[in-house]
């Protein structure tokens, strides 16, 4: 019997502001290089002139004798330079009556910090604790 040699992709998708959810565009990437994904995706345009706001990387990993992929590491979301964190406490003295919804759903939800898209469609979502805000 021989031994197994797994097969390893790596791929990034790219993440851009929907109409309802977000708008995915996936591309193969020899590895998690942050300053390619981020070079690739200047390049990417969605529907409605939609660019993206972030990227996560994963890889598939495939052994000999195998019928399918499966996915064997996933980086956390890596929030392009032109996004903005705030936080809660930000929003809030602000008092915009246009961040009303914002406001509760965040006070609703517990996010205390959220990440939004200063270029392009304005696109905001919760910050997790293990997301990069690159620089």
């Amino acid at each position: 019997m021989s031994a197994k040699t797994p097969m390893t992709r790596h791929f990034v998708t790219f993440m851009s502001p929907g109409t309802f959810v977000a708008e995915q565009t996936t591309k193969e990437i020899d590895a998690w290089d942050v300053d390619a994904a981020k070079a690739m995706a200047e390049g990417i345009t969605e529907r409605h002139g939609a660019t993206p706001y972030g990227f996560y990387f994963y890889t598939m990993e495939r052994d000999s004798g195998d019928w399918e992929p499966r996915q064997t590491a996933k980086s956390p979301m890596c929030y392009l330079p032109h996004c903005k964190v705030e936080t809660l406490e930000e929003i809030e003295a602000r008092n915009d009556p246009n961040e009303e919804i914002l406001r509760s759903n965040m006070r609703c939800n517990g996010w205390n910090r959220v990440v939004s898209s200063t270029r392009g469609w304005r696109w905001t979502q919760p910050l997790r604790d293990d997301d990069v805000v690159l620089s």
